[in-house]
């Protein structure tokens, strides 16, 4: 199993990025996927989840701004994050169980300016 994210970047107060994270080994059909963030001072957290049937869950402070989908065809799942604010600033994981193991991304840097 492989996760490889990637489209982190810098963006303005108010503006929008996509990242996204290409799985190999896994099958998207059945997997669910989690996207989780470290932001400076605080330990990692759960951002947001979505089933293998394309069912996605929120955390409170992104509910409403932040959109996770997923791509069958590209093995490829993604984050779209509207109206950034600063405190959205970290690097942002990719994350799977799968098969009775722990996989994450390598994790891609989202920096938002004020």
């Amino acid at each position: 199993v492989q996760l490889q994210a990637s489209g982190g970047g810098l963006v303005q107060a108010g503006g929008s990025l996509r990242i996204s994270c290409r799985t190999s080994g896994v099958n998207n059909r059945t997997a669910t996927m989690d996207w989780h963030r470290q932001t400076p001072g605080h330990e990692r957290e759960l951002v947001g989840t979505i089933t293998g049937d394309g069912r996605a869950d929120y955390q409170d402070s992104v509910k409403g701004r932040f959109s996770i989908s997923r791509d069958y065809a590209r093995n490829t799942i993604y984050l779209q994050m509207n109206s950034l604010q600063p405190e959205d600033t970290g690097v942002y994981y990719c994350h799977t169980f799968y098969r009775g193991n722990e996989w994450w991304g390598q994790g891609t840097l989202v920096t938002v300016s004020s």
